[in-house]
């Protein structure tokens, strides 16, 4: 049934809460594991009024070691437990980014942890997991981290 679960991840505890559903998911198919984190570039200020996306090249490169490096832990244990995995470090919009790599990558399933924001916190912040859902064209597995 799945045979390559995408998995974005933003590094925190509650993001990870997908973690044991998609292990047990790749165990239960033989599923490959594509580990995705995406680098979003910072806004950048020219006046009160206009904010543009920049990304320092040296703070992009720094912040995408880092990536690896978490993305490398997660991969160590999911081969331990025999499941096959990738890893992907990709730097743009974060939905948009999810998107194209699932198209690219042609993935059966995403798999993903939704943060619980509602009201004028998803309002202000936005959401990555409803921006997903709304724009999506395969399954998409949403838990909702505690």
């Amino acid at each position: 049934m799945y045979k390559n679960i995408l998995v974005p991840l933003d590094g925190s505890r509650r993001a990870e809460a997908i973690l044991p559903h998609v292990e047990t998911l790749a165990s239960c198919y033989g599923a490959k594991v594509v580990f995705l984190q995406v680098v979003e570039p910072g806004l950048s200020y020219s006046s009160p009024y206009d904010a543009y996306p920049e990304m320092n090249i040296n703070d992009a490169e720094e912040r995408g070691r880092l990536v690896e490096e978490y993305l490398q832990k997660l991969e160590a244990y999911f081969q331990d437990k025999g499941i096959q995995t990738q890893r992907r470090v990709e730097y743009g919009p974060v939905v948009l980014t999810i998107l194209d790599v699932a198209a690219s990558l042609e993935v059966d399933l995403i798999a993903m942890a939704s943060h619980g924001r509602s009201g004028l916190a998803r309002v202000f912040y936005g959401s990555v997991a409803a921006g997903v859902l709304h724009r999506i064209d395969r399954p998409l597995l949403l838990i909702r981290a505690q």
